[in-house]
C-alpha cells in the first residue's frame, strides 16, 4: 500500500519478474549503479504520467538494457543487438519500436493499489535530446538502480526514478 496519490518504487524482484515474463527468459536483476545520460553514454528515458498528465515516474535504461530488453522481446538476433551497443552506439528503428513496447509494459510496475494510474507518455530513445525539465528530474534521490543480464543478449543498467 502507498500514501494516497503517490507512486511506489518497485522492488528489484518485481522488475525481475516483469522482465522475465516479458522476454520469456530468466533475467538476472541485481542492485546496480545509477543510470545517468552523458555525451558518451546514451540513455533511453521513458516518461510516465498520471491521469492529469503530471510526470510521476521515469525509467532510464543504458544502451545495453535498451537494446537487449527490446531485442529479447522482439526475438531480434542477439548479435545485431550487441552490434548496436558495442559498435554502432545507437539503436535501429526496429530496436526502438521493441524498446517502446518494453517500457510501455513496465508502466504496470507503478500501477499498484492506492497509487494514481501511470501510463507511458513518451520514450526518448538513447541519444535523443531531453527537455530541460526532465533532465532536472533524472537525479532524484527516490530511485532504484539495477543491473540486468538477459541470457544470450547481454548486460545493461536500468534506473526507476520518482520525481
Amino acid at each position: 500500500m502507498t500514501a494516497a496519490g503517490t507512486v511506489p518504487l518497485p522492488a528489484a524482484k518485481d522488475v525481475r519478474d516483469m522482465l522475465t515474463g516479458l522476454v520469456g527468459k530468466p533475467v538476472n536483476v541485481t542492485p546496480g549503479a545509477p543510470v545517468t545520460p552523458a555525451p558518451d553514454r546514451p540513455v533511453a528515458v521513458a516518461v510516465y504520467v498520471d491521469p492529469q498528465m503530471n510526470v510521476n515516474a521515469l525509467c532510464l535504461m543504458d544502451l545495453g538494457a535498451s537494446a537487449y530488453t527490446g531485442g529479447a522481446l522482439a526475438l531480434l538476433p542477439p548479435g545485431g543487438c550487441q552490434d548496436a551497443v558495442e559498435e554502432d552506439g545507437e539503436l535501429t528503428g526496429m530496436q526502438v519500436e521493441a524498446l517502446h513496447e518494453v517500457v510501455n509494459v513496465l508502466s504496470a510496475l507503478f500501477n499498484v493499489q492506492g497509487a494514481p494510474h501511470s501510463k507511458l507518455h513518451k520514450l526518448y530513445a538513447p541519444g535523443e535530446e531531453l527537455p530541460g525539465d526532465l533532465v532536472g528530474m533524472l537525479a532524484a534521490f527516490n530511485r532504484v538502480d539495477l543491473a540486468i543480464d538477459i541470457p544470450t543478449y547481454g548486460k545493461g543498467a536500468l534506473s526507476l526514478v520518482l520525481p
